[in-house]
């Protein structure tokens, strides 16, 4: 069957840059969110298989990828979960996209999950991978340095160093040196912008830990996430009628760069059941 795709390249309101690729044989949408220092170019091993199926729409988000943050713009906006998830609707308004499925890696899992907070009737489905629901002993340690140095160390320094606590082991290579090249192109003031989200993160995590969306949603994760796993385990159990789980082999937190066929198979058979 042959699909006649359509790639665009656009800017909304000079903050975010989108790219679609459009299904003429297809009235579905799978939006994907990438996680914080990346941009869209971490889906390149999911394009081919999903928009085969689905009209695919990327995003880079604030200050990410082709998304550059202007000089006026940078120190007027303050940066919230609420705020970044509203950047997403406002796309998808712009595009009329009525409802989609959402696939989110890392940071870009809270995002998406923001957004089902506020407006549940826009996601049809929610693919959360690597995804972060409770920040850890380490991870919360990890914060606490960063908010000390942000100010005073360059900040791929700090990402580096974040990148090898999340990603430690020698099969996590190629997820680190993609997401600290992709991190290569932010800002310091950028960085640090994103670095303050972690204020509010901990009581956003909790209330998603205790509130169960009635929206089909599959975690996908790494075995070897460490930071992440153990928390997103007890959160399936308990939000057993919304919620999967699939665990990914000799993967980390990156589990769709690390493992990409096993991944882009698990959530095109999700996504199948959720109607």
């Amino acid at each position: 069957m042959a699909f006649k795709i359509k790639v665009l390249f656009l800017q909304k309101k000079g903050v975010i840059n989108y790219t679609i690729y459009e299904n003429k044989n297809s009235e579905q949408w799978v939006t994907f969110v990438h996680g914080a220092g990346g941009s869209s170019s971490i889906w390149f091993k999911q394009i081919r298989d999903f928009k085969k199926q689905y009209n695919v729409l990327l995003l880079d988000l604030r200050g990410h990828g082709e998304s550059k943050t202007t000089l006026k713009t940078a120190f007027k906006q303050k940066y919230t979960f609420s705020a970044l998830a509203n950047d997403i609707l406002e796309v998808l308004d712009f595009l009329k996209i009525k409802k989609s499925h959402f696939v989110g890696i890392s940071l870009g899992t809270i995002l998406i999950r923001q957004l089902a907070e506020i407006y549940p009737e826009r996601v049809q489905s929610m693919i959360l991978g690597g995804a972060i629901l409770k920040m850890n002993f380490r991870s919360q340690v990890l914060m606490r340095v960063g908010n000390i140095f942000k100010y005073v160390l360059p900040y791929l320094l700090l990402y580096k160093l974040f990148a090898f606590v999340i990603m430690p082991k020698k099969n996590h290579k190629q997820s680190r040196i993609l997401f600290i090249n992709e991190a290569k192109k932010l800002y310091q003031k950028e960085f640090i912008k994103w670095f303050k989200l972690t204020a509010e993160i901990n009581p956003v995590l909790k209330w998603f830990r205790q509130v169960e969306l009635n929206i089909p949603t599959l975690y996908v994760m790494g075995e070897e996430d460490y930071m992440f796993l153990p928390s997103v385990r007890k959160v399936v159990e308990s939000h057993y009628k919304s919620s999967k789980l699939f665990v990914v082999e000799n993967s980390g937190h990156v589990v769709n760069v690390e493992q990409p066929i096993a991944f882009n198979k698990a959530v095109l058979s999700f996504m199948k059941t959720a109607k």
